[in-house]
């Protein structure tokens, strides 16, 4: 079985997404949030319940947008959320700010993601929240669990009908506001930072600009090398703790002697206490390379969960063994519990469920590992491996072209160069997934803003007191950006007026 693969109920996937390719490996989602991440691994919290200046609204969507045949016709209800308080109102033309939701329910974005929020007021903005088809409560004719069962209907699931979606909604919702002169400037993390970057490309006629953060848009097809991923979340280890990564390296092959030996497998659970006896050495290591990822993914300030893990290694009594400095770091980083549960990021959710679905059809990211490459085991990514899975689990077999033929990415800064306008590109550079971003500038207005410090989908969660210089000068740069883009188009359209 391929890295993230699984089987529709044994859920490969996890928390969320891509593609590496250890037996059950699972990689943190690609979007920003997610309850447990948030909670566990980024320090913030989600309110129980939402601001009330959020209206919460349904509207009827097409369910395919690119065929005329009777069933395609059909509707469903497709959530969205607007937030009117700091909005200038239709007459003044003022912006709107849409976010367009990812691979998880919408939820968790509402409060998670703060720069739409934050920066309303400064720019007069309506804000906008769009679930994605799928995910939610944005789920056609049923639950998502049946749904992915039925052949006809999990058709039209993939980016090229969300985003058509998005254009349906934002087009109903100015006509509805009687706002047809109110610029719209999307916005998007990962997988929904590439949906923003593919939706500017796309629908110009309706988004003035996209923010497009730690969206992963290279990833695909051989662009970006297989390793990219995981030789960042090596760096960002190093950088913390050289010795921290070579005890790590070591770990694999101790956990391996130890499992070989007679009660290895109870041995090594009673080491880690785990919540269940291990049943096979996998299981500890995919956890705790799961681990590994999501504290170098979301790396945030002021804690840097990376320097936190890597000094519960360091600083483990002195001549512990290697497992034994491995736990402490895990202790370090999830605290003391009395036991740890190595199952935890397995947990069924429409995530795990949706995005696997996406990944076997056209979300292909070969992401893996070769001998010696990275602080883990090798583990690449076999296209046909993956693709037997995918065949078993749906019955189909992913198209691995086809986001570069739909959207491109092959030459980027020479095909966008002139071609496309307003788009931001925004990456911290310890993200792992900034290995696949667009990182130098395409033109005066496809622009990369990168941080060498920052994390995955940083820039766009709430500002705080606590973040550092460099992250509010990033914010900065970007709302000056789309005030720069407001500002031309309030120009151009006094001009077309007359």
């Amino acid at each position: 079985m391929n890295s993230t693969i699984f089987s529709l109920f044994s859920l490969f996937f996890l928390c969320t997404h891509i593609v590496s390719s250890s037996p059950n490996k699972i990689i943190p989602r690609l979007s920003p949030l997610l309850g447990t991440i948030l909670r566990d691994e980024a320090q913030d919290t989600i309110p129980a319940s939402i601001p009330a200046e959020l209206k919460t609204y349904f509207y009827t969507q097409t369910l395919d947008h690119f065929n005329y045949n009777p069933e395609s016709y059909a509707t469903f209800q497709q959530r969205y959320v607007v937030n009117s308080k700091y909005w200038g109102g239709a007459n003044t033309s003022a912006p709107i700010l849409a976010y367009l939701g990812a691979e998880a329910p919408l939820d968790g974005d509402l409060t998670g993601v703060g720069f739409l929020t934050d920066n309303a007021p400064r720019l007069n903005a309506l804000v906008v929240y769009i679930e994605h088809r799928f995910y939610g409560q944005s789920v056609p004719f049923g639950k998502l669990e049946d749904v992915l069962k039925n052949d006809s209907v999990r058709g039209y699931f993939n980016s090229a009908q969300a985003i058509a979606d998005y254009a349906e909604l934002l087009l109903y919702l100015k006509r509805n506001l009687s706002a047809q002169h109110s610029p719209i400037i999307v916005i998007g993390g990962s997988y929904g930072g590439m949906l923003a970057a593919w939706f500017r490309l796309k629908y110009p006629h309706i988004a003035l600009g996209a923010l497009s953060s730690s969206g992963p848009i290279l990833y695909f097809d051989g662009i970006t090398p297989q390793n990219g991923y995981y030789s960042i979340v090596t760096k960002d280890f190093k950088e913390a703790s050289e010795s921290c990564v070579e005890t790590i390296r070591e770990s694999w092959s101790q956990i391996d002697e130890l499992v070989s030996k007679t009660s290895g497998l109870s041995i090594l659970s009673q080491k880690f206490k785990t919540c269940k006896e291990l049943n096979k050495s996998s299981e500890l290591k995919n956890y705790l390379e799961y681990i590994y990822d999501v504290v170098a993914q979301y790396n945030h300030p002021p804690t840097y969960p990376v320097n936190v893990l890597c000094g519960g290694i360091d600083g483990a009594p002195k001549g512990s063994d290697v497992l034994s400095r491995v736990f402490a770091g895990v202790v370090a980083y999830k605290g003391n519990k009395t036991c740890y549960d190595t199952n935890e990021y397995n947990y069924p959710s429409s995530t795990n469920l949706g995005f696997s679905w996406q990944t076997c059809t056209e979300i292909v990211l070969p992401i893996g590992r070769g001998i010696n490459e990275t602080m883990f085991p090798p583990a690449p990514f076999d296209l046909n491996s993956f693709t037997e899975d995918c065949r078993r689990a749906y019955g189909v077999s992913p198209r691995p072209h086809w986001v570069t033929t739909y959207y491109g990415g092959h030459d980027i800064k020479m095909v966008l160069h002139r071609f496309a306008s307003n788009i931001i590109f925004s990456n911290g550079l310890k993200d792992p997934y900034s290995s696949g971003g667009v990182l130098e500038d395409i033109s005066d207005s496809v622009l990369a803003v990168s941080t060498v410090n920052g994390s995955h989908c940083l820039d766009i969660l709430p500002a705080k007191q606590s973040d550092p210089q460099w992250l509010i000068m990033q914010r900065k740069r970007e709302v000056e950006i789309m005030e720069g883009w407001i500002n031309n188009y309030n120009a151009d359209l006094l001009v077309f007026k007359q």
